[in-house]
């Protein structure tokens, strides 16, 4: 199945997971509390109650996964940094142990011949700066930034390559708009400057580690194609507010500085300005991709896979709808290949020569497979893998700029409000004795990766 999956010459090979859903130790090390945190300890919010305060044990067992990294044959490794390791109350000069932490890290990385790939905020606010109004609030732009600056003084000279934000729109739809993911507010569209302000701290981020000499920035902003789920004039109206909504809010500022029509007079402060801010040009343009979504006009009737189960209230003017005939992960999510090649040439036909090249940032799939023998024989992952690593050759091959691919993920981890009922690593994780185990998976990447590099 890999004798013909070729990609151009150096295109990078990576795997990418986030500090809350590996690292655990989340009382160690002088770190402070996140909202996830405390978004856990709230009955009802996570499935059977889990919390990531010990998820995959990765910060003691660093040394471990990035053995397990070398052997697989990547060039690069995303990470996130935990904000709350690094600044506890989300202000001030860096958490001495915390930053020690990902020196050990970045250095064991360096040492196995893997780059560096770390992201400053994958959802885990510092709990003191929610409770001063969080993304809600203007000031965070502004902590955002000095956070940035003490991760630069810190680690510019060794990384070699910088995400600021992972998707920005999962937490304010998941976690402003819904309450489904932290800080679990329930907002609707009053959860909009949550968007704004991500956007501009991404904006501003990128000024400050440039100003401490970090190159190579991007973001992680995920998207997916949205499909009409009929010819209908009621149906297309609904699946382009959601298309604007979904991508292209968090697309268009970033790339063209300015919001889709009808929202830029709902974003808080001097919006003009910080469009400039922004825009600030990227080196590069992160794509998170996993499923499309079929979408009409409401009736009601939607399917919540594309909100991971969560139902939608009433009063919208558009509603996900079953995509059917296709297979589907353990999580739900259809499996569309030729989606992911679609959402590429979109992006290269809507932004022409204002898009820096792509990295695909995610892609990936639930398969929740258990060893037998000692043996996860994740078929269906592989499949998977297969098949949209093909589509994504052929968006290449039509002319889109992609230069490296980064699985998601190196193992399984906590799945947010799923906690640990779904499984996306290539590495199997028992959660009661934290053994790692390659999956065939694993193998049949390592394999994709040494042929690329013959």
């Amino acid at each position: 199945m890999t004798a013909d999956l070729s990609f151009p010459p150096g295109f990078r090979w990576g795997v990418s997971t986030s500090a809350y859903q590996i690292e655990g130790a989340v009382a160690e090390g002088g770190r402070g509390p996140s909202t996830w945190d405390t978004f856990c300890a709230e009955p009802g919010k996570v499935l059977n109650g889990e919390t990531g305060a010990v998820a995959c044990d990765h910060y003691h067992r660093y040394a471990e996964d990035v053995a397990l990294m070398r052997e697989l044959g990547i060039d690069t490794y995303r990470f996130s940094f935990s904000w709350p390791r690094i600044q506890p109350d989300g202000t001030g000069p860096g958490n001495a142990a915390g930053l020690d932490f990902y020196d050990r890290l970045i250095d064991t990385l360096l040492g196995a011949g893997i780059s560096p790939a770390p992201t400053l905020y994958h959802w885990d606010t510092p709990q003191p700066l929610e409770d001063a109004g969080g993304w809600l609030s203007r000031d965070i732009t502004e902590r955002f930034a000095d956070y940035a600056s003490v991760l630069a003084a810190r680690f510019a000279d060794r990384v070699p390559m910088w995400i600021t934000i992972n998707e920005p729109m999962v937490l304010t739809l998941m976690g402003y708009s819904l309450g489904a993911h932290a800080p679990g507010k329930e907002l609707m569209f009053d959860a909009l400057p949550v968007a704004h302000h991500q956007l501009l701290a991404h904006g501003r981020a990128v000024q400050a580690l440039r100003a401490g000499g970090g190159v190579n920035i991007g973001i992680a902003s995920n998207h997916a194609p949205t499909w009409a789920a009929s010819d209908s004039a009621e149906d297309v109206e609904a699946a382009g507010l959601y298309d604007n909504l979904i991508n292209w809010l968090f697309a268009d500022p970033v790339l063209l500085g300015k919001y889709p029509a009808g929202y830029e007079a709902a974003m808080p402060g001097p919006v003009e300005d910080d469009l400039k801010v922004i825009s600030t040009p990227l080196d590069w343009f992160g794509i998170n991709h996993y499923s499309p979504v079929s979408v009409g006009a409401a009736t009601g009737q939607a399917d919540t896979a594309a909100t991971d189960g969560i139902p939608l209230p009433p009063g919208l003017p558009f509603e996900p709808r079953a995509l059917e005939g296709y297979e589907r992960t353990d999580f739900g999510w259809p499996i569309v290949p030729a989606a992911f090649g679609e959402i590429l040439r979109t992006f290269k036909d809507r932004y022409g020569d204002r898009l820096p090249p792509i990295y695909i940032t995610e892609n990936g799939c639930a398969i929740n497979d258990v060893p037998v023998d000692g043996v996860v024989d994740d078929q269906r992952r592989i499949a998977y893998l297969d098949g949209y690593l093909r589509s994504l050759r052929s968006a290449i091959d039509d002319g889109v700029d992609v230069r490296g691919y980064f699985q998601w993920s190196l193992m399984d981890n906590f799945e947010w409000a799923a906690g640990y009922s779904q499984r996306f690593g290539l590495v199997h994780v028992d959660f009661e004795t934290l053994e790692r185990t390659p999956k065939a998976s694993y193998h049949w990447l390592h394999d994709v990766i040494a042929k690329n590099r013959e």
